[in-house]
């Protein structure tokens, strides 16, 4: 008997007309970030524009946070995906290519989407505090990273070098561990997320204008960077 998985089934009518007022409502948020930002979100200006009476719009979003909780799990979800998907471009073993990819996948998607990255790295938006639907969405990008790390020690391209850890931040990484069901030794983890925060550091810098008028050709000083950084993590 085949059985049909919850996004195989037909929605019905009313679903689906939920499903496209719940769209239409976070597609005005996120132009009301990019001309406003995320601390002037209002849910009484978005049901504005969306032409709906102020008090219509709670049944969709009970409040402000709501309706930014969501925009934060889309942006990191759609983030996510990207990462995903330039990680299943490369082959398994191509450790150093997967790395670059991950790294032009990040900043691919953050240059495209800049308001919606400010969101999800920027500074933290006054009185708002994110609840756990935004963990398991904020993972994906970390949990990608963590499977590179995985494969290259399991074919040697990388290997578990490195000082002592402090065992306050051992704690931590095996935290990570598992979240992740993979067993990753602490120092391999730890020059992993250390080559992670480089990575979003440069994108952040690069996003939020700290290179004007001091590196003009980004694509070129972006490769070059990731390279470096990659290396303090794969072999060769």
């Amino acid at each position: 008997m085949t059985t049909l998985s919850a996004a195989s089934i037909p929605r019905t009518a009313r679903e689906q007309a939920r499903a496209d007022v719940l769209a239409e409502l976070k597609s005005i948020g996120r132009r009301h970030l990019a001309e406003s930002g995320s601390a002037a979100l209002s849910l009484r200006a978005v049901a504005r524009e969306a032409g709906m009476v102020s008090s219509a719009i709670y049944r969709y979003f009970p409040s402000r946070d709501e309706l930014l909780t969501a925009l934060i799990v889309d942006a990191y979800n759609a983030l996510g995906a990207e990462v995903e998907r330039a990680d299943a471009g490369r082959r398994r073993s191509d450790i150093a290519g997967r790395w670059m990819a991950l790294c032009r996948g990040v900043r691919g998607w953050a240059i495209a989407n800049s308001h919606e990255y400010a969101l999800i790295f920027g500074s933290p938006v006054p009185g708002y505090h994110a609840p756990q639907d935004t963990v398991d969405p904020a993972s994906r990008t970390t949990l990608t990273l963590v499977s590179l790390l995985h494969h290259g020690m399991e074919c040697g391209a990388i290997t578990n070098t490195g000082g002592a850890v402090p065992a306050p931040v051992r704690k931590d990484l095996i935290g990570l561990n598992s979240l992740s069901g993979m067993d990753i030794p602490a120092a391999v983890m730890l020059r992993g997320l250390a080559a992670w925060t480089q990575l979003f550091g440069h994108v952040s810098f690069e996003l939020f204008g700290q290179f004007t008028n001091l590196i003009h050709d980004r694509d070129t000083f972006f490769a070059v960077q990731m390279k470096l950084v990659g290396q303090q993590v794969i072999n060769g």
